[in-house]
């Protein structure tokens, strides 16, 4: 759920002045167009609207771009801008515009252009990782609580792109499994009416 589940934001798709394929090179740019797609892959936002945002980068050389150099409304915030986006030479010009919204999971590039209808030639989808959560570890370990070393300390460890803090997506992520567990619970009146026991802890 930690990974899987928790809403975020990201591109879902890029246009670049000249570009007509992601196969193409850009006069007076280091970096091919495939290079620049991996890297806009990588920008960290954070959106306070549902709704579809259109981010934009106008720069002219020499210059190294970085997420910092997207221009957005009030509602987009760049988490990372320090996120090299390309290198621009004196002289040259490149600009971008880009498409961003909300989401779970993981969405491919291919999705994303089904989710379009009728995209323009030169507006190219992108892979959109939604997740907030960068990578999570756990362990469990025997702990000893009064006179009692039979209970387990489990210990979570949670990076983030910085949208969510590690305590507010495992509240989140408990809410969301006590959500879809409770379909079970209200199966029967008897169930959903029954007070669990909890053994109370040993104090001396």
């Amino acid at each position: 759920i930690l990974l899987s589940s928790l809403p975020g934001a990201a591109v879902t798709s890029i246009q670049i002045d000249g570009v007509l394929h992601e196969f193409s090179t850009i006069e007076g740019v280091t970096e091919d167009v495939t290079a620049i797609i991996l890297n806009v892959k990588k920008i960290a936002l954070k959106l306070e609207s549902d709704e579809t945002k259109t981010l934009e980068i106008d720069v002219k050389g020499p210059a190294n771009v970085t997420a910092g150099d997207i221009i957005g409304d009030a509602d987009v915030e760049v988490l990372n801008p320090d996120l090299p986006i390309c290198t621009v030479a004196d002289g040259a010009h490149f600009h971008m515009r880009m498409t961003a919204n909300t989401g779970r999971g993981y969405v491919s590039a291919e999705d994303n252009k089904h989710r379009e209808d009728d995209m323009p030639i030169g507006v190219l989808a992108v892979d959109s990782l939604y997740s907030p959560i960068e990578r999570v570890n756990y362990q469990v370990e025997n702990t000893r609580v009064g006179q009692r070393d039979d209970f387990d300390k489990l210990t979570l460890d949670v990076w983030t792109n910085g949208s969510i803090t590690p305590s507010e997506a495992i509240s989140l992520s408990a809410k969301i499994l006590t959500d879809h567990l409770s379909i079970f619970v209200n199966l029967t009146d008897e169930a959903k009416n029954t007070d669990v026991m909890v053994e109370k802890e040993e104090t001396h």
